[in-house]
């Protein structure tokens, strides 16, 4: 892609993220969204390859309803309150506008979109729609989370975690497990959102740090399946292991970072005196940890003295300083999870 226009397109992303972050208005907010919406679209077909051209469509239409129901919401809710702004809801429409934004998350029932999508567009992007474009709908979210209806989130939370284990459990392609895995991650924040947005931030925080090493480390392998990381470790031992650690850190193992979030949910929980609850979500996590560590086997079975018979370096591998930044952040953030909750 041109570099002016990939310019235009990611300052018009940064542009639509931050109305949305700043307005006090549901019409401001949707327009961020939208900017988000037709900003992201040049970057999928940027390889003009009918599976990219397939995924932008599905985006366009899935991202197209989830904003038509939020405008039609937002005016029938101004028509009847005489305001505009976010948190001043009134009861029909808070239910539409939580549908309308999990739908734009990619939360499960409303999921469907989201694998197929990340799937037939380039890594670099798949990182974008996984971490930069969830943030405006999650802030949005964060900001409804006291008028939502706590049975819409419980239920949305448990299937997403539900699907995000169940469906990730089959794929051999790297993009649709980490598709698996964001919905998973999400059903965690809105499970938590009624009882502590605070909560759902910081993990959420995590959840864009960890997919974001998990992407930078697909992209430095250019690695789309798991036969293809499968015989990485002559191309690069160093980050073949770090790999392995960030997928356990996603699996929520301890003492990584992941490991954070889900105990500080499942005590919140506990706290809240809704001990099924906990103990289905502990249950249900059990479904993404095994394709986690499926993966991390994967690339266990090539360390020597297991390697391949081609052990030759046979494709350049690209390590940025950002790679090494978010994997490290990926890793270590665990002892320092009181300090974040405290500051927020």
């Amino acid at each position: 892609m041109n570099p002016t226009a990939l310019m235009i397109m990611l300052l018009s992303l940064a542009i639509g993220t931050t109305m949305t972050l700043m307005s006090h208005h549901w019409l401001l907010a949707w327009i961020g969204l939208e900017i988000n919406t037709l900003a992201i679209i040049p970057l999928m077909t940027k390889t003009p390859h009918p599976r990219a051209i397939e995924a932008a469509t599905k985006y366009f239409l899935t991202q197209a309803s989830a904003s038509a129901l939020i405008l039609f919401s937002a005016t029938m809710n101004a028509w009847k309150t005489g305001e505009w702004s976010i948190t001043l809801l009134s009861d029909p429409y808070t239910i539409t506008l939580s549908m309308a934004l999990m739908m734009k998350l990619g939360l499960a029932p409303l999921h469907f979109w989201l694998p197929e999508v990340i799937q037939g567009i380039p890594l670099s992007t798949g990182l974008i729609l996984s971490t930069w474009q969830k943030i405006a709908p999650m802030t949005l979210l964060l900001q409804i989370s006291h008028l939502t209806d706590l049975k819409l989130l419980i239920t949305m939370g448990l299937t997403s975690i539900l699907i995000g284990g169940w469906g990730g459990i089959n794929q051999t392609q790297l993009r649709k497990i980490m598709a698996f895995s964001s919905i998973g991650h999400l059903g965690w924040m809105v499970l938590i959102l009624k009882f502590n947005p605070q909560l759902t931030l910081f993990n959420f925080l995590l959840y864009i740090t960890m997919t974001a090493a998990m992407f930078f480390s697909l992209m430095s392998m250019s690695s789309t399946k798991i036969s293809e990381i499968s015989s990485s470790w002559p191309k690069s031992p160093i980050l073949v292991t770090t790999m392995m650690l960030v997928l356990l850190s996603l699996a929520g193992l301890p003492p990584l970072t992941g490991f954070s979030p889900k105990l500080l949910i499942i005590l919140e929980l506990a706290k809240q005196n809704t001990l099924l609850l906990a103990s289905v979500t502990m249950l249900a996590s059990l479904l993404a940890l095994f394709f986690y560590l499926r993966l991390t086997y994967v690339m266990i079975l090539t360390l020597p003295p297991h390697i391949p018979p081609s052990s030759t370096h046979w494709r350049a591998t690209k390590n940025s300083p950002l790679t090494a930044m978010m994997t490290t952040l990926a890793l270590l953030i665990f002892p320092l999870s009181p300090t974040f909750m405290l500051i927020m």
